[in-house]
Parts: C-alpha cells; sequence; structure tokens
C-alpha cells in the first residue's frame, strides 16, 4: 500500500504547475467522508457475504461460520479505520480531488456488489433446480393429461357431432315431410323483394322458376299489390304480419295464409323479408261446410226447443251419479234452474223415488233401455209419464250417463180411463136402450091395429130415440141442451113455413138418461098433436117453454091452443104411458097432462139431480 501511494507521490510530482491544485493537502472533511466509504466497504461486503449465506439455505454451515467470521474481521477492520484516518495512517499529500474520486469509487464498488449479491442469492439452488424439474414434470404429465382429455373430448364431441348431424338431417327430413304433408310453401327475399331462398312440397325444382324474380313478375292483381304493400310494410317497421290472398296453381285456384317478418343480418339490420305460405283452401272449405252445418243445427235445435217447449215432452240428461246435468222445459213444479244440479232425490217424490231410481240404475248397469209408465205425485196433482231411459255413451263407448224422455200421458190416462167408463156407460146404456126398444116394440105391437102400423110407429120411436142418442153423441154423452132436444124432436113441424111452434126458455142442460125419456115424451107429445091436437090445423099453435124452480129444478109446460077441441079420451095408448108413467119412474118427475077443452096441456117438473150442471 506505501509503495501505491508513493507512486502516486511521484506522479504528482510530475504534474505540470497548472495542476497545482493536486499538489495542495486534502481536507479533513474530505478525508473524513473517504475514511467512512471505506469503512462502509470493508463492514459491506462482508455483511452481503452472510446475509448471501442466510438466503441460500443449501450452503453448508462451514460456509455460513466463514462467512461470519469473516464479518467480524471486516467489521472491527472498519472500526480502526473509522477511528485512524486514511489520512493520517499513510503519511502522504492526497489531494481533494483523489480523495472524492476514491470516495465514488467506492460508492460505485458498494452498488457493483450489492447487485452481485441479489444476482447471487436468485440464482436457484440444486435443491430448488431439482423441485422446479419435478414440479415442470408434474405440470408436465397435468399438461399431458389434459391433452389427453382434450383429445377425447375432441372425439366425443366429433361423435355428438355426427350424432347431431344425423338427427338434424332426421329433423330436417321430417319437417320437409311436414311441410310437403301440410302444403306449407317456405320463400326468402331481399329488400328489393326477389326470391333468393324457395322451398316447396312439390320439391326442389318446384321453386326455382321463382328465383330471382320479384312479386311484380310473379303476382297478378288485386293480390300483387296487397302482397307487395304488407311485405314493405314489413321491411319498414320489421313487425311480422298475416295476409290470405288466392294464387293461381296448376291445379286450380288456392288460397294461401301468407305469415311474413322482417330477416336481418349478423348486425340485426333487416336485409329482407321470410314467408310461409300455407294451403287453407280445403280449412276455408271446412270452415264454410261447419258454419252451415252450425246453423243448421241451430236451426234443428231451435225447432226442437220449440217442439218441446209446446209439447208435454221432458228430455234431460243425468250423471251417473243421477244429478241432472240438463233439461229442456220445468218438471214436477221446479223450473229448469231450480234442478240443474240436483239429484232425484232433491226432485222426485219420496212416494215415487224408490221406483224410478231402481229404473235408472237398470238402465246404468244393462246398457239397454227401459220404458215405464209411472204416476208421479205433482205439487198440485198426481200426473202420469211415460219414461224412456237411455245409457248416455261417450267417445270410447262407456256408458257416463242416462238421456231420458218423460212424455205427460195424464191426458191420455184420463181419457182412457173415460173412456172404460164410457164403454161401460155404453155396455150398461145398450142394455138400457135395449131394454126401452124392446118395451118399445112390446108397447107399440099391444096398441097397434096392424103389422103397418107397428112398424110405421115403431120406426118413428126409434128415430126419436136415436135423435137424442144423437145429441148425446155430439156432447160425448156427458149431457144435452134443452133447446137442441126440443128442437131435434120437433124439427119436422118448427121448419115448416109459418111455424106453429114457439119455443122459449133458459139455457139447460140434461143427463143423457133424462134426455132420452123426455125426448121419447116430446115425439109422443107432437105425434099427437100432428094427430089429434093443434098441429092437425093451419091455424092451431103449440108453446114449448121452461123455467127453472125454486129448487134449481126445471118445469116444462107443453101448452097446445086453437086446435080442435079436445075431449076426454076414453083409453090411455103408448103415447100416455110414455109420458105419464116412463117420466114419473126413470125421472121421478112430476107430469100433470090436462085434456083441456080448448087445448091439450102438459106440465112437466124435473128434478135438479137429472140436470148437467155447466161451468
Amino acid at each position: 500500500m506505501e509503495g501505491v501511494f508513493a507512486w502516486l507521490s511521484q506522479l504528482g510530482d510530475t504534474i505540470p504547475a497548472d495542476f497545482a491544485f493536486w499538489r495542495q493537502p486534502p481536507s479533513d472533511a474530505m478525508l473524513a467522508a473517504a475514511g467512512w466509504v471505506a469503512a462502509l466497504t470493508y463492514f459491506l461486503i462482508p455483511a452481503g457475504i452472510v446475509w448471501m449465506s442466510w438466503r441460500r439455505p443449501d450452503l453448508s454451515a462451514v460456509a455460513r461460520l466463514a462467512a461470519a467470521v469473516l464479518f467480524l474481521a471486516s467489521f472491527a477492520f472498519a472500526v480502526w479505520q473509522l477511528s485512524t484516518p486514511l489520512s493520517r495512517a499513510f503519511e502522504f499529500p492526497t489531494p481533494d480531488a483523489l480523495a472524492a474520486t476514491s470516495m465514488v469509487a467506492g460508492l460505485v464498488w458498494l452498488i457493483m456488489l450489492w447487485l452481485l449479491f441479489r444476482r447471487l442469492t436468485s440464482v436457484p439452488s440444486p435443491a430448488r433446480l431439482i423441485a422446479e424439474r419435478e414440479r415442470a414434470e408434474g405440470d408436465l404429465q397435468v399438461e399431458v393429461q389434459r391433452a389427453n382429455e382434450a383429445d377425447a373430448l375432441r372425439a366425443q364431441l366429433e361423435n355428438t357431432l355426427i350424432e347431431k348431424t344425423g338427427e338434424l338431417a332426421t329433423v330436417s327430413s321430417r319437417l320437409d315431410t311436414c311441410l310437403r304433408g301440410a302444403k306449407v310453401y317456405l320463400f326468402s327475399q331481399d329488400k328489393d323483394l326477389r326470391y333468393d331462398g324457395v322451398f316447396g312440397p312439390r320439391g326442389e325444382d318446384a321453386g326455382t322458376q321463382m328465383l330471382g324474380r320479384t312479386d311484380d313478375e310473379i303476382l297478378v292483381a288485386p293480390e300483387r299489390e296487397a302482397i307487395t304493400a304488407i311485405k314493405r310494410k314489413v321491411l319498414e317497421s320489421g313487425e311480422p304480419a298475416e295476409i290470405e290472398a288466392w294464387y293461381e296453381m296448376p291445379e286450380g285456384k288456392v288460397l294461401f295464409a301468407l305469415y311474413i317478418e322482417a330477416l336481418k343480418n349478423l348486425d340485426g339490420e333487416i336485409a329482407g323479408v321470410r314467408c310461409a305460405a300455407a294451403d287453407i283452401t280445403r280449412i276455408r272449405s271446412l270452415e264454410g261446410e261447419q258454419r252451415r252445418l252450425a246453423e243448421e243445427l241451430r236451426n234443428a235445435l231451435h225447432r226442437y226447443e220449440i217442439a218441446l217447449r209446446g209439447s208435454n215432452v221432458t228430455v234431460f240428461t243425468q250423471d251417473r251419479d243421477l244429478r241432472y246435468t240438463s233439461i229442456s222445459n220445468a218438471f214436477l213444479g221446479r223450473r229448469v234452474d231450480q234442478i240443474i244440479g240436483l239429484t232425484d232425490d232433491d226432485v222426485v217424490p219420496v212416494s215415487d223415488r224408490a221406483t224410478i231410481v231402481e229404473l235408472k240404475k237398470k238402465a246404468l248397469s244393462s246398457g239397454e233401455p227401459v220404458d215405464a209408465e209411472l204416476r208421479l205425485k205433482g205439487p198440485a196433482a198426481s200426473r202420469w209419464y211415460d219414461f224412456h231411459f237411455e245409457p248416455l255413451r261417450d267417445a270410447e263407448g262407456r256408458v257416463v250417463g242416462l238421456t231420458c224422455a218423460a212424455v205427460d200421458i195424464t191426458e191420455r190416462k184420463a181419457g182412457e180411463e173415460h173412456l172404460r167408463l164410457l164403454m161401460r156407460e155404453l155396455t150398461h146404456r145398450s142394455k138400457n136402450l135395449l131394454a126401452v126398444i124392446q118395451a118399445l116394440a112390446r108397447q107399440t105391437s099391444r096398441h097397434a091395429g096392424s103389422l103397418d102400423s107397428f112398424l110405421e110407429e115403431f120406426s118413428a120411436r126409434l128415430q126419436a130415440l136415436s135423435r137424442s142418442h144423437d145429441l148425446l153423441v155430439q156432447e160425448e154423452w156427458h149431457s144435452a141442451g134443452l133447446r137442441d132436444l126440443v128442437r131435434s124432436q120437433l124439427g119436422h113441424y118448427i121448419d115448416r113455413d109459418q111455424s106453429q111452434i114457439s119455443i122459449e126458455g133458459p139455457a139447460v142442460h140434461l143427463k143423457p138418461e133424462a134426455a132420452q125419456s123426455l125426448g121419447l115424451a116430446l115425439h109422443e107429445l107432437a105425434v099427437n098433436a100432428a094427430k089429434y091436437g093443434a098441429l092437425s090445423t093451419p091455424k092451431g099453435h103449440v108453446d114449448v117453454v121452461w123455467e127453472q124452480t125454486t129448487g134449481n129444478g126445471i118445469v116444462i109446460r107443453w101448452l097446445e091452443r086453437d086446435g080442435p077441441k079436445v075431449a076426454q079420451p076414453k083409453k090411455f095408448g103408448f103415447g100416455t104411458m110414455a109420458i105419464q108413467r116412463n117420466l114419473s119412474r126413470s125421472l121421478e118427475a112430476d107430469v100433470d097432462l090436462s085434456f083441456a077443452e080448448d087445448g091439450l096441456a102438459c106440465v112437466v117438473t124435473i128434478p135438479e139431480h137429472h140436470l148437467f150442471a155447466t161451468a
């Protein structure tokens, strides 16, 4: 070191005079600073070695111990250097510039050592290199595994792509089949409405003639204007639209339903339109036929309802629980809205419920129709119904309820009962009539002088009896009007010019037996008057009058006047017997027959119970 400083001193002697400042002794401050830098150099070099040894756990313990010893020795030397400045330890003149240069060089050297140590500590150790290699090999295996998995996934994706491609082809084929079966055309057009894609049910070649052409070249008026206008509207607004239009096809004019929507590119801009055209000619035809059938059905139902409302037939349906689901009109004193939703337990009277429910369940279980005539009690009176129960089936043929028709046959039953009564009455009356005819025959034959007179009188009396019967038949054998009875027995005399008979009295109806007996008596009075009394001369007159008595009976007066003088008969014939005895016995009537000289008078009082009370 002394040699170096000596060389530096000799070098200073050779410096020219202009550089004399190099010969000046350094200041104390500069010497102190240079001393501090040198001390730090001695201190920091071993400190960096120790720091590097502790950062490198792969170094041996001996290396760490040597680093520690070197650090301690350098530390001691640095302390000595600081206590003995460099300028004093070596006695030679050192200028301030040289001290500053030494100081700067020391600092540069410290920085380079620091960077070197950082670099040395960053160099991986063998163990770390082994660990890194193992980790790299593990990562490589992971990557290889991932690559294998990626290959497997790619193979799976390829298989899936093949399967999906096949499925897509199948779906596309099915779609084509559906479109052909449904007669649907698909086509697309650009913004100029020029066709750039067409699919038709007739095959791929069917729409080639449309490619590159516009609607103006293909369609005809007036459909062309309407279709073109709506497509341009879709191009402007981007909103889909629908329209129906006719189109001339090889098989004739076809009605199409067009659905039009905007076709957009990847940027979302409208690039054209896409259309689907379905052949709806048959659908519209079927709809028209359906409307016609619906109208016919509505008219038929209207007529059916009118017919039911105007008839005595009630039609109703019930489910399997015998709950009413529909009914045509009121039934058993309930309105329609009071029956729907109810069961027979709520509608049918208790006394008749078991019978009708049993018949309905029989139809449900057997699946066969059931007929029955039942009398049901109503709110006012019992009524007869002719029931027809028939199973109601669904589309699959299962029995889901009942369809029933109830015909009100109360009037028919009453008519049948009345007919039976009439038959019994007719039998009884026929027997009575035969007895009367027999009596007429006996009495007529007893008083007839010859066979001819018997036949004449007997025939006349039978005709009188038949006229009374005619009146009764006209009134269904209920009664006969007294005025009609008088006119029927005296009609021959009433119809003459300047009739000699006057009839006067209130409206009175007689029961059948009274009508027969009184009719025969009136016949006998008329015959007697024609032979011997007032009707035997043109000036004679007969008054037939009647009035009701205080006891609601009837008094009938037969009064003859202006005829021949009447003498008391010496004997009484059949006529007198028919008037007095028959009326008194059969009608319990009071008969007063007077043969006055100025004319015959007959007064008959008939009790009330032989009169028919009219409403």
